[in-house]
């Protein structure tokens, strides 16, 4: 089935146009893309005869579902807003959603920031992590892959997309790329983690069967996500660590927060102007904008309290508050 046929509506070409311009920007869109499907039938069923995307349509297609998240449905209006914005660019009538009518503060999340005792016990059972048949590399591939999420505060979905070639075993860098907000990036290795990534390439013997991702399934490709979060919750049994359940943590992406921290709180001992050091954190993480990493500031000063002192001294006015819904 060509792309073109998977629409029906008579709102086919412009949708059909938005996603040809979000892919050439560079954009995955996979979701926009399934969503975009959802409401191409959505405006078949209703039997429009023009190429002319209505308030009443918008409105009634973007209402809160019963159950459905606030950021749920804020990810289907940014979509529709986006595709109204893009008819009406080129030549169409498109109602766009106001912003100011619903939004979501992305950082309400309070992240779950593991211990240094916590993350000696889960390498510990990684470590010890049997070896299965079906999946005979399983034991090798999940230690490595969560060092390289502590050390080096990867999205997982950056470090199972790695490739043999991403992975600088002389120098000792990663190459990550096709990432969240496009933010290509060259990150260093610690000389123990290079070391690592060096006998797990001769031991799994990485490379076989003429697969390229440094992270290989044995069923092609490279390891999935949601592989890697079930593994991990065994490994968070095994160290003793309660998960809340999904989406409350701890989540695998959390090694991603601990990092950050971890690096703020260093910096702040060591007396670091963390003023000039967040462009670089931010930077580093592969963030959007500076906000994303201004939040650890506060996760570092909650804490450890005994360096909210000289937080606040170096910049208190960059840390964000805290509004009462976000505690709760």
């Amino acid at each position: 089935m060509t792309e073109s046929r998977r629409y029906k509506s008579s709102l086919s070409v412009p949708i059909e146009g938005y996603i040809a311009e979000k892919q050439a920007l560079g954009y995955a869109f996979k979701k926009g893309t399934a969503l975009l499907k959802n409401f191409d039938s959505y405006a078949h069923s209703h039997n429009l005869t023009e190429a002319v995307l209505s308030k009443q349509l918008v409105m009634e297609w973007t209402a809160r579902k019963p159950n459905e998240s606030l950021s749920t449905q804020c990810g289907r209006i940014s979509l529709l807003r986006g595709l109204a914005e893009y008819m009406n660019r080129v030549g169409y009538s498109a109602y766009v959603y106001p912003k100011a009518m619903n939004t979501v503060n992305r950082y309400t999340y309070i992240p779950y920031i593991f211990s240094n005792n916590e993350v000696k016990r889960i390498f510990e059972g990684c470590d010890q992590f049997p070896p299965n048949n079906c999946t005979p590399n399983r034991h090798l591939v999940l230690p490595l892959l969560l060092r390289m999420l502590y050390g080096c505060g990867l999205r997982i979905s950056e470090a199972v997309q790695l490739t043999i070639q991403d992975v600088d075993l002389k120098n000792g860098s990663l190459y990550i790329r096709n990432t969240k907000f496009n933010k290509e990036r060259i990150l260093p290795m610690s000389e123990s983690l290079k070391e690592r990534c060096r006998e797990y390439c001769k031991t799994a013997d990485i490379g076989k069967l003429g697969n390229p991702y440094f992270f290989p399934s044995p069923y092609r490709g490279h390891y999935s996500e949601a592989t890697l979060y079930k593994l991990f919750r065994d490994v968070l049994r095994k160290a003793s660590i309660s998960h809340l359940g999904r989406g409350k943590g701890p989540r695998i992406h959390d090694f991603r927060h601990t990092f950050a921290v971890n690096c703020l709180k260093k910096w702040v001992v060591d007396g670091r102007d963390l003023n000039n050091c967040l462009p670089y954190l931010s930077a580093y993480l592969g963030h959007e904008d500076i906000r994303g990493s201004q939040r650890y500031l506060r996760l570092t000063a909650d804490l450890y309290p005994d360096l909210i002192s000289k937080i606040e001294k170096s910049c208190s006015y960059i840390i964000p508050e805290v509004k009462p819904y976000e505690a709760d």
